[in-house]
Protein backbone atom coordinates (compact mmCIF):
# COMPACT_ATOMS: atom_id res chain seq x y z
CA UNK A 1 0.00 0.00 0.00
CA UNK A 2 1.62 3.24 -1.01
CA UNK A 3 2.55 5.66 1.54
CA UNK A 4 0.35 8.56 -0.59
CA UNK A 5 -2.62 6.11 0.19
CA UNK A 6 -2.32 5.96 3.78
CA UNK A 7 -1.42 9.60 4.48
CA UNK A 8 -4.21 10.82 2.57
CA UNK A 9 -6.81 8.64 4.44
CA UNK A 10 -4.82 9.74 7.59
CA UNK A 11 -5.24 13.37 6.58
CA UNK A 12 -9.21 12.31 7.42
CA UNK A 13 -8.73 9.96 9.62
CA UNK A 14 -5.94 11.72 11.73
CA UNK A 15 -3.94 10.11 13.48
CA UNK A 16 -3.06 10.07 17.50
CA UNK A 17 -1.00 11.24 20.01
CA UNK A 18 0.68 8.65 22.04
CA UNK A 19 3.58 9.28 24.72
CA UNK A 20 5.82 6.97 27.13
CA UNK A 21 4.66 9.52 30.00
CA UNK A 22 1.69 8.45 32.25
CA UNK A 23 -1.26 10.58 32.19
CA UNK A 24 -0.55 10.66 36.18
CA UNK A 25 2.09 12.68 35.39
CA UNK A 26 0.31 14.58 32.33
CA UNK A 27 -1.48 15.78 35.02
CA UNK A 28 0.82 16.28 37.58
CA UNK A 29 2.38 18.72 35.17
CA UNK A 30 -0.52 20.74 34.66
CA UNK A 31 -2.05 21.34 38.12
CA UNK A 32 -0.15 23.06 41.20
CA UNK A 33 -0.92 21.74 44.84
CA UNK A 34 -3.87 24.06 45.48
CA UNK A 35 -5.28 22.72 42.39
CA UNK A 36 -8.32 20.07 42.73
CA UNK A 37 -7.42 16.87 42.18
CA UNK A 38 -9.62 13.66 42.61
CA UNK A 39 -8.61 10.12 42.25
CA UNK A 40 -11.42 8.21 41.73
CA UNK A 41 -9.70 5.13 41.96
CA UNK A 42 -9.60 5.87 45.63
CA UNK A 43 -12.46 7.69 45.92
CA UNK A 44 -15.12 7.76 48.30
CA UNK A 45 -19.20 8.42 46.97
CA UNK A 46 -19.41 12.31 46.85
CA UNK A 47 -16.28 12.31 44.75
CA UNK A 48 -17.53 9.50 42.27
CA UNK A 49 -21.12 11.70 42.05
CA UNK A 50 -18.57 14.69 40.60
CA UNK A 51 -17.18 12.86 38.35
CA UNK A 52 -20.66 11.27 36.81
CA UNK A 53 -22.34 15.29 37.02
CA UNK A 54 -19.07 16.52 35.06
CA UNK A 55 -19.15 13.14 33.02
CA UNK A 56 -23.54 14.02 32.21
CA UNK A 57 -22.42 17.49 31.38
CA UNK A 58 -19.68 16.75 29.08
CA UNK A 59 -21.84 14.17 27.16
CA UNK A 60 -24.62 16.96 26.29
CA UNK A 61 -22.20 18.24 24.42
CA UNK A 62 -21.97 15.02 22.08
CA UNK A 63 -23.88 15.92 18.69
CA UNK A 64 -26.30 13.73 17.43
CA UNK A 65 -27.14 14.21 13.80
CA UNK A 66 -28.71 12.21 10.74
CA UNK A 67 -26.54 13.82 8.00
CA UNK A 68 -23.60 16.28 8.22
CA UNK A 69 -21.76 17.99 4.96
CA UNK A 70 -18.88 20.68 5.50
CA UNK A 71 -16.58 22.44 3.43
CA UNK A 72 -12.76 22.53 5.44
CA UNK A 73 -9.38 24.27 4.73
CA UNK A 74 -6.68 21.84 5.39
CA UNK A 75 -3.32 22.86 6.12
CA UNK A 76 -0.68 20.49 6.91
CA UNK A 77 2.75 21.10 7.71
CA UNK A 78 5.27 17.69 7.68
CA UNK A 79 9.13 17.41 8.10
CA UNK A 80 9.37 18.56 4.43
CA UNK A 81 7.57 21.93 5.65
CA UNK A 82 4.62 23.11 4.77
CA UNK A 83 2.24 21.20 1.91
CA UNK A 84 -0.11 22.74 -0.46
CA UNK A 85 -3.40 23.77 1.10
CA UNK A 86 -6.34 21.27 0.24
CA UNK A 87 -9.70 21.91 0.67
CA UNK A 88 -12.02 18.85 1.44
CA UNK A 89 -15.62 18.40 1.05
CA UNK A 90 -16.80 16.23 3.53
CA UNK A 91 -20.86 14.34 3.24
CA UNK A 92 -22.04 11.87 6.01
CA UNK A 93 -24.54 9.64 6.60
CA UNK A 94 -24.74 8.94 10.26
CA UNK A 95 -23.47 5.72 10.78
CA UNK A 96 -23.89 4.82 7.42
CA UNK A 97 -21.16 5.96 4.85
CA UNK A 98 -19.23 8.95 4.60
CA UNK A 99 -18.16 11.00 1.26
CA UNK A 100 -14.94 12.96 0.96
CA UNK A 101 -13.40 14.80 -2.31
CA UNK A 102 -10.18 16.27 -1.57
CA UNK A 103 -9.00 19.19 -4.28
CA UNK A 104 -5.45 21.30 -4.44
CA UNK A 105 -6.94 24.63 -3.37
CA UNK A 106 -4.41 27.01 -5.47
CA UNK A 107 -5.78 25.15 -8.87
CA UNK A 108 -9.19 23.98 -7.35
CA UNK A 109 -8.93 20.80 -9.04
CA UNK A 110 -10.22 17.51 -7.52
CA UNK A 111 -7.07 15.18 -6.42
CA UNK A 112 -8.99 12.19 -4.65
CA UNK A 113 -12.24 11.13 -3.52
CA UNK A 114 -12.93 8.61 -0.76
CA UNK A 115 -15.96 6.80 0.31
CA UNK A 116 -16.31 5.15 3.85
CA UNK A 117 -18.67 2.32 4.78
CA UNK A 118 -18.51 0.55 7.97
CA UNK A 119 -16.34 -2.50 6.22
CA UNK A 120 -13.74 -0.62 3.92
CA UNK A 121 -12.64 2.06 2.15
CA UNK A 122 -12.52 3.05 -1.95
CA UNK A 123 -9.82 5.80 -2.80
CA UNK A 124 -10.23 7.31 -6.38
CA UNK A 125 -6.88 9.05 -7.55
CA UNK A 126 -8.36 11.36 -9.97
CA UNK A 127 -4.99 12.63 -11.45
CA UNK A 128 -3.58 8.60 -12.16
CA UNK A 129 -6.71 7.17 -13.03
CA UNK A 130 -6.48 4.91 -10.11
CA UNK A 131 -8.94 3.34 -7.41
CA UNK A 132 -7.32 1.26 -4.79
CA UNK A 133 -10.12 -0.75 -2.10
CA UNK A 134 -9.24 -1.62 1.17
CA UNK A 135 -10.88 -2.67 4.35
CA UNK A 136 -10.83 -1.16 7.61
CA UNK A 137 -9.43 -4.28 8.84
CA UNK A 138 -6.33 -3.88 6.66
CA UNK A 139 -5.82 0.40 7.57
CA UNK A 140 -5.73 -0.87 11.13
CA UNK A 141 -2.86 -3.48 10.41
CA UNK A 142 -1.35 -0.61 8.53
CA UNK A 143 -1.24 2.12 11.00
CA UNK A 144 -1.35 0.06 13.95
CA UNK A 145 -4.17 2.18 15.56
CA UNK A 146 -7.77 0.77 16.60
CA UNK A 147 -9.91 2.92 14.78
CA UNK A 148 -13.23 1.89 12.83
CA UNK A 149 -15.61 3.89 11.09
CA UNK A 150 -17.53 5.48 14.00
CA UNK A 151 -13.68 6.83 15.20
CA UNK A 152 -13.30 8.10 11.91
CA UNK A 153 -17.19 9.86 11.61
CA UNK A 154 -16.71 11.21 15.89
CA UNK A 155 -13.29 12.62 14.63
CA UNK A 156 -15.14 15.29 11.35
CA UNK A 157 -18.30 15.80 13.52
CA UNK A 158 -16.13 17.11 16.47
CA UNK A 159 -16.77 14.42 18.91
CA UNK A 160 -14.10 13.27 21.53
CA UNK A 161 -12.58 9.93 20.06
CA UNK A 162 -11.14 7.03 22.05
CA UNK A 163 -12.55 8.16 25.52
CA UNK A 164 -12.96 5.36 27.34
CA UNK A 165 -15.65 5.21 30.05
CA UNK A 166 -13.22 4.65 32.98
CA UNK A 167 -12.54 7.57 34.18
CA UNK A 168 -9.53 7.77 36.57
CA UNK A 169 -8.93 11.32 37.65
CA UNK A 170 -10.45 14.18 37.81
CA UNK A 171 -8.72 17.75 38.03
CA UNK A 172 -10.05 21.71 38.25
CA UNK A 173 -7.90 23.87 37.24
CA UNK A 174 -8.67 27.87 36.69
CA UNK A 175 -8.40 27.24 33.14
CA UNK A 176 -9.99 24.03 32.55
CA UNK A 177 -11.90 20.53 33.74
CA UNK A 178 -9.69 17.75 33.06
CA UNK A 179 -10.88 14.04 32.66
CA UNK A 180 -8.48 11.25 32.51
CA UNK A 181 -9.80 7.72 31.22
CA UNK A 182 -7.69 4.55 30.93
CA UNK A 183 -9.33 1.99 28.30
CA UNK A 184 -7.08 -1.34 26.61
CA UNK A 185 -5.21 0.86 23.66
CA UNK A 186 -4.83 4.32 25.24
CA UNK A 187 -4.62 6.80 28.44
CA UNK A 188 -6.61 9.52 27.23
CA UNK A 189 -6.73 12.91 29.10
CA UNK A 190 -9.77 15.50 28.08
CA UNK A 191 -9.69 19.30 29.02
CA UNK A 192 -13.00 21.03 29.02
CA UNK A 193 -14.16 24.28 29.33
CA UNK A 194 -15.16 25.34 33.39
CA UNK A 195 -17.93 27.54 32.37
CA UNK A 196 -20.22 24.28 30.21
CA UNK A 197 -18.05 21.38 29.72
CA UNK A 198 -17.01 22.08 25.69
CA UNK A 199 -13.76 19.92 24.69
CA UNK A 200 -11.16 22.03 24.60
CA UNK A 201 -8.36 19.26 24.24
CA UNK A 202 -7.35 15.79 23.87
CA UNK A 203 -4.18 14.16 24.48
CA UNK A 204 -3.80 10.17 23.71
CA UNK A 205 -1.09 8.32 25.41
CA UNK A 206 -0.24 4.58 24.19
CA UNK A 207 -0.31 1.76 27.10
CA UNK A 208 2.61 0.44 24.94
CA UNK A 209 5.31 2.44 26.11
CA UNK A 210 7.79 0.94 23.63
CA UNK A 211 6.02 3.58 21.11
CA UNK A 212 7.17 6.92 20.91
CA UNK A 213 4.10 8.36 19.17
CA UNK A 214 2.29 11.60 19.75
CA UNK A 215 -0.71 13.40 19.28
CA UNK A 216 -2.74 16.20 20.09
CA UNK A 217 -6.56 17.57 19.30
CA UNK A 218 -7.48 21.32 20.27
CA UNK A 219 -10.96 22.18 19.25
CA UNK A 220 -12.14 26.09 19.23
CA UNK A 221 -13.85 28.23 17.36
CA UNK A 222 -17.24 27.11 18.63
CA UNK A 223 -20.34 28.43 16.74
CA UNK A 224 -23.70 27.46 18.34
CA UNK A 225 -25.96 26.38 15.24
CA UNK A 226 -29.52 25.06 15.62
CA UNK A 227 -28.98 24.10 19.29
CA UNK A 228 -25.38 22.21 17.93
CA UNK A 229 -21.99 23.25 19.36
CA UNK A 230 -19.48 22.95 16.70
CA UNK A 231 -15.96 23.36 16.69
CA UNK A 232 -14.86 25.07 13.53
CA UNK A 233 -11.29 25.67 14.27
CA UNK A 234 -9.08 22.34 14.97
CA UNK A 235 -5.66 21.31 15.21
CA UNK A 236 -3.94 17.58 15.19
CA UNK A 237 -0.43 17.40 15.81
CA UNK A 238 1.06 14.10 15.40
CA UNK A 239 4.77 12.90 16.63
CA UNK A 240 6.40 9.83 15.43
CA UNK A 241 9.56 10.08 14.28
CA UNK A 242 8.41 12.90 12.27
CA UNK A 243 5.57 15.80 13.37
CA UNK A 244 2.90 16.24 11.23
CA UNK A 245 0.90 19.45 11.75
CA UNK A 246 -2.88 19.26 10.53
CA UNK A 247 -5.50 22.42 11.10
CA UNK A 248 -8.93 21.96 9.77
CA UNK A 249 -10.98 25.62 9.35
CA UNK A 250 -14.95 24.53 8.55
CA UNK A 251 -15.33 26.87 6.45
CA UNK A 252 -18.79 25.96 6.15
CA UNK A 253 -21.31 22.98 7.50
CA UNK A 254 -24.78 22.15 7.85
CA UNK A 255 -26.19 19.08 9.89
CA UNK A 256 -29.45 17.40 8.92
CA UNK A 257 -30.05 18.10 5.19
CA UNK A 258 -30.85 16.12 2.17
CA UNK A 259 -27.68 15.04 0.58
CA UNK A 260 -26.55 12.25 -1.62
CA UNK A 261 -23.48 9.84 -1.18
CA UNK A 262 -23.24 8.15 -4.40
CA UNK A 263 -19.97 7.14 -5.75
CA UNK A 264 -18.96 5.71 -8.88
CA UNK A 265 -15.86 4.43 -10.34
CA UNK A 266 -15.31 5.28 -13.82
CA UNK A 267 -14.64 2.14 -15.74
CA UNK A 268 -11.26 3.32 -17.70
CA UNK A 269 -9.41 3.87 -14.08
CA UNK A 270 -7.20 1.07 -13.03
CA UNK A 271 -7.09 -0.97 -9.71
CA UNK A 272 -4.09 -0.53 -7.87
Amino acid sequence: MNKLFIYTTLIVLIVLNYSCKTTKNNINKIITKKDTIINVVQSINDSVKAVESIVKKFKAHYIDFKTFNAKIKVDYEDSKGKQPDITANVRIIKDSAIWISLSATFLNVEVFRIYVNKDSIILLNKQQKEVQYRSLDYLQEVTEIPFDYKTLQDLLIGNPIFLDSTIVALKKTNEATLLSSLGNYFKHLVSLSNDNYLLMHSKLDDIDISRSRTAALTYSGYENKDGINFSTHREIVVSEKNKLDIKLNYKSYDFNKELSVAFNVPKNYKRK
